[in-house]
């Protein structure tokens, strides 16, 4: 690939990757203000795992009042700000590689994030799993209120590439210190 079609393809990424940060934020909403979308959603295999996870148990527009509604729209959304924040990271990754620093400290720093925010993610879904299921149920009748605690194998793969990642940031930061330090011999 040619610097100039390599600088393109990166500026491209940016840009999807930062549309992809806004749109899951706003689709995890509209899934909890529209349950016949979240449905459509789920039948197509475009849901979000934790919203539904929590939707298997109600309606979220007929058996919910809507501040409790507000409060499921904001718990299901915590794990996914993590995902945003490594998106909005990674957009900053492609923009680097786009000016041609591949193998910067910037780049490396950039990538470093990216591996947090995926293990992130991935703990704050463990995490905000029970308690949204909880916070949807807190309504119901004793005896029918639930807690479940979910570890999925997506989860833990995806903390393997969070930590997989964070090794490679911290080869290539590194790498362009042992760089900039033989610059300076020459």
């Amino acid at each position: 690939m040619t610097p100039i079609k390599m600088a393109q393809t990166s500026q491209k990424l940016a840009y999807f990757s930062l549309c992809l940060a806004l749109t899951i934020l706003l689709l995890n909403a509209a899934f909890w203000l529209f349950p016949t979308l979240a449905a459509f959603s789920q039948q197509a295999g475009l849901g979000f795992l934790l919203t539904e996870r929590a939707q298997a148990y109600i309606n979220p527009l007929t058996a919910l009042p809507m501040w409790q509604v507000a409060g499921a729209i904001v718990l299901s959304s915590i794990p996914l700000l993590a995902m945003s924040f490594g998106l909005f990271h990674l957009r900053a990754l492609f923009q680097t590689y786009a000016r041609g620093d591949y193998f910067s400290l910037a780049a490396a720093s950039h990538l470093g994030k990216v591996a947090h925010a995926a293990i992130g993610w991935a703990v704050l879904d463990f995490i905000c799993s029970p308690l949204l299921i909880l916070w949807v149920t807190m309504l119901n009748p004793v005896g029918q209120r639930v807690l479940s605690i979910s570890l999925t194998p997506a989860s833990l793969m995806l903390v393997f590439l969070g930590l997989s990642l964070s090794v490679i940031a911290h080869i290539l930061q590194q790498a362009s210190a042992l760089a900039t330090e033989n610059q300076q011999f020459v």
